[in-house]
């Protein structure tokens, strides 16, 4: 808080941060700094502010005994030692510094490159052993090869930047990645079959989820060129670990060089010991540098709060009133599902979000709805944290225009959420609406009218409104003894294009959709995991 225009505040500075990570704070009039360990402070009730690395957890009994906490700062990314459903219950802002780290990981993963390339921890050892062997340890140059980079965030447009120092010719798959970085960079956007096809090395720098797990897997990666080398300083789980041990064993790949694994430490030895993988133990982001800027970073984030300026990294619910946080609490968690529902709907780089209120909502301050929107919008698209704070600015970044109308048209409903999105070659639309007792329903969806629960494994068909068409999808999935949960259907008009929406208790196979997209009179043929 703030007395006569200077702070006064108690901040606790946990983990073996130094002074010298925390200097915006140092530089602030008014903060008091602790530096220690939680259970060692005397006076828990003053503290309000509280910095800390990965070691210090901060659960729900911490928070009650820490009744003055206005912010927790957590010194680099991950922040799963903190109970962010208790902070945000609490009215406890939570941050953290996700852009510490990138010059760190993209070094890192550049070391990792030469290395492999040029056989030198393989050499180093050699020679450690006594042995003279130059011929065994011929390497290759990076010179005019084509580097494949795999998701173009900070990390991987970094990298991109010192391929191209290198001479190197880039390809980049990311289907989110904006036409206009492409040509900055001078990189050339694939798929992802083409990259794997034509690239000399591939490097990983995706986020985890449920779309990236084992992206590099058996089937693709039989189409890498023989002697293709592989990297991955991301996160472990992107590259399906076997299919790499199989196609190291059979000479496919020359090599490749891991700092993440799916399981950490990892557990077999396979990969570890082969004598074509280099390893480090997840130290892409552990440099002195790196270190120290998180740690200033989260700490610049606390001054910040106190000075009553934007944040630019909070991880969790804005602070609101109590009467504010319970009337939006439910729609800013369905907005967020519908973020999430249409960026696996509309999978195509965008250009403009439009997202209107009617009803109850159009009287209300839905700017946090927005914000929630494009937290699960983007998270996914991103390789990088996106939040609250800092959702409008990471959609501005990707060359999204977002825009917010009110009293749009309610259609008879007590609430109801518009959203447009726009494409380079086509629009998605949706209307959805708050029903209590009944929860999130989507009522409009690309022009049908429809009434689902936008949860659990969906499967989005648009077809040809011919006799029998409901019944051939139902007999072919009857014959694999699936069971389909609910169902529900639309058509725009009759004899034309028509829709349905099936719910499963867990997601089709891909090889079940794959043989579904051959029925006759299916156009389109989507799942949706939510």
């Amino acid at each position: 808080m703030t007395r006569g225009g200077t702070v006064t505040a108690t901040v606790l500075v946990c983990d073996g941060i130094t002074s010298e990570g925390v200097e915006p704070l140092v530089k602030l009039e008014g903060v008091e700094l602790i530096f220690g360990k939680l259970d060692e402070i005397t006076q828990p009730e003053n503290i309000q502010g509280i910095m800390v690395r990965s070691a210090t957890k901060i659960t729900e009994d911490v928070l009650n005994q820490l009744p003055a906490l206005q912010i927790i700062a957590r010194a680099g990314v991950g922040v799963d030692n903190i109970d962010l459903n208790a902070a945000t219950k609490r009215g406890v802002l939570v941050v953290n510094a996700p852009e510490g780290n990138t010059i760190s990981t993209a070094e890192h993963t550049w070391a990792m490159m030469m290395a492999l390339v040029r056989n030198i921890p393989q050499a180093n050892q050699s020679v450690k052993q006594g042995e003279w062997n130059r011929k065994k340890y011929t390497g290759q140059e990076l010179y005019q090869k084509t580097l494949g980079i795999v998701g173009m965030g900070r990390i991987g447009s970094e990298l991109a930047k010192r391929a191209k120092s290198f001479s190197m010719n880039v390809l980049v798959f990311d289907p989110y990645f904006p036409k206009e970085k492409q040509k900055e960079l001078s990189v050339t956007s694939v798929d992802l079959d083409t990259l794997i096809q034509q690239s000399d090395v591939i490097t990983v720098h995706t986020p985890l989820t449920k779309d990236t797990h084992k992206l590099l897997n058996f089937d693709n990666l039989q189409y890498a060129k023989k002697g293709a080398f592989i990297l991955n300083c991301a996160r472990g789980g992107i590259i399906d670990e076997e299919a790499l041990l199989h196609y190291l064993d059979n000479e496919h790949l020359s090599g490749c060089a891991l700092d993440v694994f799916e399981q950490e430490p990892p557990v077999s030895r396979s990969l570890v010991d082969h004598p074509k993988v280099i390893v480090t133990p997840h130290i892409a982001a552990s440099t002195v540098q790196a270190q120290k800027n998180v740690a200033y970073m989260a700490s610049d984030e606390i001054r910040s709060h106190f000075l009553h300026q934007p944040l630019k990294h909070a991880v969790n619910f804005p602070s609101l009133s109590k009467d504010t946080y319970e009337k939006l609490i439910a729609y800013y968690d369905f907005s967020n599902l519908l973020g999430s529902f249409t960026t696996q709907f509309f999978k195509e780089p965008v250009s403009e979000i439009s997202i209107g209120y009617g009803g109850s909502l159009s009287e209300t301050d839905t700017s946090s709805l927005t914000r929630s929107f494009l937290c699960g919008f983007l998270k996914t698209r991103l390789d990088r944290p996106v939040n609250d704070v800092n959702s409008m600015v990471a959609a501005k970044e990707q060359g999204i225009v977002v825009g917010e109308k009110h009293g749009t048209d309610d259609h008879g409903y007590p609430n109801i959420i518009h959203v447009k999105v726009t494409g380079l070659n086509t629009t998605f639309t949706l209307s959805a609406t708050l029903v209590k007792g009944f929860g999130g329903r989507i009522i409009k969806l690309n022009g049908y009218t429809v009434d689902f629960v936008p949860q659990g494994s969906l499967l989005y068909i648009e077809h040809r409104d011919t006799p029998g068409i409901i019944g051939k999808v139902g007999a072919f999935l009857g014959e694999r003894n699936i069971n389909i949960a609910t169902m529900h259907v639309g058509r725009k008009s009759a004899g034309g294009e028509a829709m349905m929406v099936l719910t499963f208790d867990t997601q089709l196979p891909e090889s079940t959709q794959k043989e579904l997209r051959s029925i006759e009179d299916l156009l389109v043929c989507k799942p949706l995991d939510l």
